[in-house]
């Protein structure tokens, strides 16, 4: 037998299972390579957006979504490093390769879907218009025209105020962060805001500076083109096996009750994880 050689299409048989078995050794050395790629992730935060993300008195990092994605990073046996960015420039951010993931309240939008990919989500809150308890509206667009709304630079509330609110009169003010917005509200610069439920009770109602506003109309979780489908986390497209990693770490956190025990540190009595 020694002397017989099989071919296929001209090439000897056995170069091809030499190939073979080269091939599944570069592809298992590849799969090595991009697993141990993974031992930081670098996280990139707004931390202007609490009780999702802000600093503690001694400038630490903390939050649902600081705590989610440290829980995340502990079951990928991954060192987390947060990068603080501006809001409105999150994705360049990513796409500069700054960092690796976003992983800040931001919604998984069919816009952001073109130039990013996303994990499931891992909460869904609705936004609403907050105003001034003063002011006679009936929460419709109509009602509020005239009055000065601030909102976040990029968001998924400043396409809905630019897109619904802006065509019947409101005026809307775009800033960089949004509790520069909650800022402007006590200096008397602006009306009312749109802002995430839960944020804006944690941010702003529910500190003295918003003893006197109130959620106006209904919640906006109807207006999917605006803002989605819940929040994600955000990762390069190229990027598939890092996007898996992280989606079946949320899986695992839900599972295992660790999404459940980090939401109820800070909503407890509040099904956050929406529809």
């Amino acid at each position: 037998s020694a002397g017989i050689q099989f071919f296929i299409s001209g090439v000897p048989m056995l170069t091809i299972k030499k190939s073979l078995v080269l091939g599944a050794i570069a592809l298992g050395l590849s799969f090595a390579a991009s697993a141990k790629e993974w031992k930081e992730i670098r996280v990139a935060i707004d931390p202007t957006y609490k009780p999702f993300t802000y600093k503690t008195d001694d400038g630490k990092p903390t939050g649902f979504d600081v705590d989610i994605a440290q829980a995340l990073c502990d079951e990928l046996k991954a060192k987390c490093v947060f990068v603080e960015q501006l809001w409105d420039s999150m994705i360049p951010g990513l796409q500069a390769r700054k960092y690796d993931a976003i992983i800040s309240s931001m919604s998984i939008t069919a816009d952001r879907e073109k130039v990013v990919a996303f994990t499931g989500k891992y909460y869904n809150t609705p936004s609403q218009v907050v105003l001034n308890k003063n002011i006679k509206t009936d929460g419709s667009a109509a009602s509020l025209k005239g009055k000065k709304l601030g909102v976040l630079k990029g968001s998924t509330q400043e396409k809905y105020a630019k897109g619904e609110l802006a065509k019947a009169g409101v005026q809307i003010l775009s800033y960089d962060a949004q509790d520069q917005v909650y800022l402007d509200i006590k200096a008397g610069r602006l009306d009312g805001t749109v802002a995430d439920v839960i944020e804006v009770k944690g941010g702003f109602l529910d500190t003295p500076d918003g003893k006197d506003y109130v959620f106006v109309g209904k919640t906006l979780g109807s207006f999917v083109n605006y803002f989605g489908k819940g929040a994600g986390i955000a990762v390069r497209k190229q990027d598939k096996d890092l996007r898996t990693a992280l989606d079946n770490g949320i899986k695992t956190l839900r599972k295992n009750g660790e999404w459940q025990k980090i939401s109820d540190k800070y909503f407890a009595g509040t099904d956050i994880w929406g529809d």
